[in-house]
């Protein structure tokens, strides 16, 4: 196994490198970029980006923008008409447009290695730093709300399996069906309405992870406020995870269920609680395991978005989403390669997850 471990480890950079290289090129064909996002705003069109500009170089942009004197611009940007083409060299040099494509991605690559990921265009800040500052919000929903979906979805998966067919397993069905059918934010903001002020109920903070005064805190009391503060992000994620996961189970436990080795071991004598976690858990749970990986990575990354954005966290999802709409591309590609990063390095852990549920598989054999 240490074998194996090994060669996905040392594939980890190939594949990083690829996922990058794609990024990249993708980046390259979109409209708008930051040099045409600031041209915009110096001809009048304010944008969201451009207005929030806080980078070293924008007073030199300014007083660049005011000796430009309506010159001729041979600049092949939308909009840089009556701008000097040597001001647009140093707004493509400001952001890094100054070299050939090949030239960046390569230094790119040189600095990510070494956890390099650049400064933000309009926030002026190391974009580590930024990732890492917003990192915390999206593993709490992210790590609560998948262990969550897990702990209630495979024993209630499990007894559906055992009692197919009948009245239990026909009502758990319709509700995780109907809670599978809710969107999460709104749900979302059906719990704000309820429980945190907005029209009944206020039990539960609308903001933030933590109070204003969690400096003054203990460690308990910070871990009581933290708790109380994540209940209604954390249901609205979980309330539509339920459905595909218990159904998984059922149906993994249903295919072991009707096997040989099952019908043996209840010839044998063994009851129904020793047959069910003692022989049928071991193989049933294999399938449930290989989509862990995929599941934290989806909530992670792509659910927490919207959620984010009721409960005022400011986490990786809407740090992601400013970044796409703002043109921020050192923010964008630094969150996609720690994304990339976390999501090889969880089918890594699955992989051992494996192992340990099944002993009797061998990855080193298979290669």
């Amino acid at each position: 196994m240490a074998n194996y471990i090994l060669k996905r480890l040392l594939l980890l950079l190939p594949t990083l490198l690829g996922i990058m290289f794609v990024s990249f090129v993708i980046i390259q064909f979109v409209p708008g970029g930051p040099v045409e996002r600031m041209i915009a705003e110096l001809q009048g069109h304010n944008t969201s980006a451009t207005a929030s500009f806080a980078g070293g170089g924008a007073g030199d942009v300014s007083s660049a923008a005011g000796q430009s004197g309506g010159s001729a611009n041979a600049s092949s940007y939308k909009g840089a008409q009556g701008l000097d083409p040597e001001f647009i060299k140093e707004l493509e040099a400001m952001y890094g447009f100054d070299k050939p494509a090949h030239e960046r991605f390569i230094s790119m690559v040189f600095n990510y290695l070494r956890f390099d990921l650049g400064t933000s265009y309009y926030r002026d800040i190391d974009v580590l730093g930024l990732v890492l500052e917003k990192m915390p919000v999206s593993i709490s929903l992210g790590l609560w709300s998948t262990l969550i979906i897990y702990l209630v979805s495979i024993p209630l998966g499990i007894k559906k399996a055992v009692r197919d067919g009948q009245a239990f397993d026909m009502w758990s069905s319709a509700f995780i069906f109907i809670g599978y059918a809710i969107p999460s934010f709104m749900f979302a903001i059906l719990l704000i309405i309820l429980f945190a002020g907005g029209r009944y109920l206020e039990w539960f903070p609308l903001r933030g992870l933590v109070s204003d005064n969690a400096d003054d805190m203990n460690f308990i009391q910070l871990a009581l406020d933290y708790a109380w503060h994540m209940v209604l992000p954390t249901a609205a994620m979980v309330i539509s995870g339920f459905a595909s996961l218990t159904m998984l189970t059922k149906n993994s436990f249903m295919d072991e269920i009707n096997k040989q080795y099952v019908l043996t071991a209840r010839a044998k004598g063994l009851n129904e609680k020793d047959v069910l976690y003692k022989h049928v858990f071991r193989n049933a749970m294999l399938i449930v395991i290989a989509g862990f990986p995929a599941a934290f990575v989806s909530i992670f990354f792509t659910g927490s978005l919207l959620i984010e954005v009721i409960f005022s966290l400011d986490g990786l999802g809407l740090l992601g989403y400013e970044a796409i709409i703002n043109r921020d591309y050192p923010v964008v590609l630094g969150t996609l390669y720690f994304y990339a990063l976390i999501g090889l390095v969880m089918t890594i852990i699955r992989d051992v997850v494996y192992v340990m549920v099944d002993p009797r598989i061998d990855f080193e054999a298979r290669g």
